[in-house]
């Protein structure tokens, strides 16, 4: 199941039904030092931009690269 990606979307929501997700996030907390899906589980995308002073636009850009990317290469897609 997918779901539609929103700046409100939570990051348990998304790497619940995306899990190729958190390999972005994987890389942002190299990035900051601080694990998202360890700190921010239950917040919106545009809460952890907000908190961790990140470009909204680019984080979702790359969350939404890393689901189409998925989908191309699922052989029931």
């Amino acid at each position: 199941m997918t779901i539609t990606l929103t700046a409100d979307t939570s990051v348990l929501e998304l790497v619940e039904h995306h899990p190729e997700t958190e390999a972005v996030f994987e890389r942002y907390t190299k990035r900051l030092g601080i694990c998202i899906c360890c700190e921010c589980l239950f917040c919106s995308l545009k809460d952890v931009a907000a908190r961790y002073e990140l470009d909204l636009d680019e984080l979702m850009a790359r969350l939404n690269s890393a689901i189409e990317s998925d989908l191309k290469e699922s052989p029931c897609a």
